[in-house]
């Protein structure tokens, strides 16, 4: 017997708000069987909107992307966004799957694809911010950490709400997770100024650093 599943775009935009706004409440009645095609349409529609805003700011020359290669770089996103999202939704279910059940939680396959897919809500809002990186490197970072670690909240409402995860466990894999988090922000934010000071040196001044370094 053959599956057939309609896609509801009220009920989708009426999930996101949900997920966003009530975690608390929104993942404890979330369905957590019914097929993948939902989750997969979820994720896809999720990537296709962050993809559609990252091209835009690679046209208008935010989001890091300045001068005649902002229009190309956008549409680059635009794609790599999309199938990253394809991509991003099955790995990020494999890892969902181990953490719970570290966590004592769910282990069904399809449980744990709907809680990523249900997380990914944060892709559209992240590509919505990535103007911030056009602004100031270090400010774009910080906002691309906070809405990162509210994902963490959201997925440890996942955990504990959808995927009936020990909340003592999961909350302690959720402070590693963002420790680790914090820790690849420094770092990376530490890499970018190192390059940025590269790139804004003259010609002369790279000739006599490399000079001092002989």
């Amino acid at each position: 017997m053959s599956e057939t599943t309609s896609f509801d775009l009220n009920a989708f935009i009426k999930e996101s708000k949900e997920t966003l706004l009530s975690p608390n409440t929104y993942f404890p009645a979330m369905r957590t069987s019914g097929g993948m095609a939902e989750p997969v349409m979820k994720a896809l529609i999720y990537g296709v909107i962050a993809g559609i805003i990252a091209f835009l700011w690679g046209v208008l020359g935010l989001g890091g992307s300045l001068g005649v290669f902002g229009a190309g770089i956008g549409a680059m996103a635009l794609v790599w966004t999309i199938v990253g999202a394809l991509i991003g939704l099955f790995i990020g279910a494999v890892i969902m799957l181990i953490i719970s059940a570290i966590c004592k939680g769910s282990t069904d396959f399809e449980a744990n694809l709907r809680v990523v897919a249900a997380v990914m809500v944060l892709m559209p809002i992240n590509a919505l911010l990535g103007f911030t990186m056009g602004i100031n490197s270090v400010f774009g970072a910080i906002v691309t950490l906070g809405v990162n670690l509210y994902g963490l909240y959201l997925l440890y409402h996942g955990l504990t709400g959808s995927l009936k995860a020990n909340a003592a466990t999961s909350k302690i894999v959720m402070y590693v997770l963002a420790g680790l988090l914090v820790l690849f922000t420094i770092a990376g934010m530490s890499t970018r100024n190192k390059m940025n000071k590269y790139m804004d040196m003259s010609q002369e001044e790279l000739k006599e650093m490399l000079k001092d370094t002989d």
